[in-house]
């Protein structure tokens, strides 16, 4: 048991260091050099766990998925906006959810994957839209597809311009204006107020 615990702890060592170098680097100029440096591990260890740079940035795409589990809420569009908010908020912490962004939308060496996190992205936001629409929270006649692909757009926009003028410091902020101007068009009158677009505060954690 001990040595399966110390293998997941350099797994996942890995991964956070691999995750830092990509997102600092992108995928070309990354190098298993700085990685086994900021990792701190043997390049036996490296290579017991990952048998390329291309493997690394595989498992990390495969931790996407776990960013993308919605809150449960009794307002399917409720559960939307906090997905994004929590999203918001694990991008300014998490390196590796950066990392999977970055290798997203790079054009690198490293070969695209069939399903991208937008992909994710996308359908767990129809999924949460199509709930929505049972519940007679959205317009009549809203095409999910156009919505869900005005919601994921706009999120990345925000996310890139957040990255730029303040290195996603600002983030939880600018997804909370991208609600307020977004909800007219896609929700049934009078649900606007039921919903929360202000982002929450951040984890005690978070909060130097």
């Amino acid at each position: 048991m001990a040595k399966q615990e110390r293998g997941t702890r350099s797994r996942r060592a890995i991964l956070e260091a691999a995750a830092e170098v990509f997102d600092l680097r992108g995928f070309d100029a990354a190098s298993t050099n700085e990685i086994l440096a900021r990792s701190g591990l043997t390049r036996g260890a490296l290579y017991h766990h990952f048998p390329s740079k291309e493997s690394i940035a595989v498992a990390l795409l495969d931790a996407h998925t776990g960013a993308l589990v919605a809150p449960e809420r009794p307002i399917k569009m409720q559960s939307v906006i906090d997905l994004t908010f929590a999203y918001a908020r694990r991008l300014q912490r998490d390196p590796v959810l950066r990392a999977t962004v970055r290798l997203a939308v790079e054009r690198t060496s490293f070969p695209r994957p069939v399903n991208t996190p937008y992909d994710e992205s996308s359908a767990a936001i129809r999924g949460l839209l199509e709930q929505a629409g049972k519940q007679g929270e959205i317009l009549p006649g809203l095409d999910l597809g156009e919505a869900t692909a005005v919601i994921v757009g706009a999120f990345a926009g925000m996310q890139v311009m957040s990255q730029v003028y303040t290195d996603r410091e600002d983030l939880p902020e600018r997804v909370g204006a991208m609600w307020r101007l977004l909800l007219p068009g896609m929700v049934a009158p009078g649900m606007i107020g039921n919903l929360v677009v202000t982002p929450p505060p951040a984890p005690a954690d978070d909060v130097p």
